[in-house]
């Protein structure tokens, strides 16, 4: 019996420092909650982070099944993962910078078909620039989140992100505000954001969410939607981020779930 495919999601930005990959690396979470099994692709080749973030050793990146892939090496997709754990696993960046540049964009199509083949859902983490590899993830994904700060430069650079994105008449995408990223900014509101952007805020995740300890989860490679005491004011955060996983689920895996068919 063939198996299912997953679904494939890519976190995006307009600017760096919104929160993208702490927002992904939380999904996983969430997703392993839901017992999906999830794969986290670092895709922000020049500066990933999420094997660090996660405190975990790897051997194989992405860098590597191009490589083999190209070279007619290639023999099983499981070769290439690093394992977080029992649910979560980790296809990471280069470990070398001079590594970026041998990555042929053309492989990447490949590459999210073997995820998708592989895994319930696929979390993809990406760097912000509209380069030849991220446009390509973009269009082949099945859905999209674009992470958003509240600060004037990423507000502007989401506008002419969103602008292109109605022009390409692209409509598979939804926009989180994640207000915890730099909760001492406040500059606009909601409806000043909605305005600036000229799209619709489908999420919020409130400054409540900052978390000033995240360097001992980081140091214990540990996922923040994992603990089994998270501090009360995270609550309607962690319901947000159920949201968003569940949105982004569709909605014949929500019935399933709903009629027990899914724990």
């Amino acid at each position: 019996m063939s198996r299912t495919k997953g679904k494939s999601i890519c976190i995006f930005s307009s600017k760096g420092g919104v929160g993208k990959t702490i927002t992904a690396i939380n999904l996983a979470g969430i997703y392993e909650h839901l017992e999906k099994r999830v794969l986290l692709v670092d895709l922000d080749l020049s500066s990933g982070g999420i094997t660090m973030a996660l405190n975990t050793p790897f051997e194989k990146t992405i860098y590597n099944f191009v490589d083999d892939f190209n070279n007619n090496r290639y023999k099983n997709f499981a070769d290439y993962i690093t394992k977080y754990d029992d649910f979560i696993d980790i296809l990471p960046s280069p470990k070398d910078p001079r590594q970026i540049n041998k990555i042929d964009s053309k492989y990447i199509d490949i590459l999210i078909d073997k995820a998708e083949s592989n895994y319930d859902v696929v979390l993809i983490d990406t760097n912000h620039i509209l380069d030849e590899i991220n446009i390509l993830t973009l269009d082949k994904v099945d859905d999209i989140l674009f992470v958003l700060a509240n600060d004037p430069l990423s507000l502007k650079n989401m506008k002419s992100l969103i602008s292109i994105f109605k022009d390409s008449h692209v409509t598979n995408y939804k926009i989180l505000l994640n207000n915890s990223c730099n909760p001492y900014k406040d500059y606009f509101s909601l409806f000043d954001i909605k305005n600036i952007i000229k799209a619709n805020v489908d999420y919020t995740l409130t400054s409540s969410f900052f978390i000033k300890n995240i360097d001992s989860y980081i140091m214990n490679g540990e996922i923040i939607t994992l603990q089994n005491k998270m501090p009360t004011t995270f609550n309607k955060d962690y319901e947000t981020l159920m949201s968003i996983a569940l949105d982004m689920l569709g909605h014949n895996e929500i019935e399933k779930m709903e009629e027990g068919e899914v724990e």
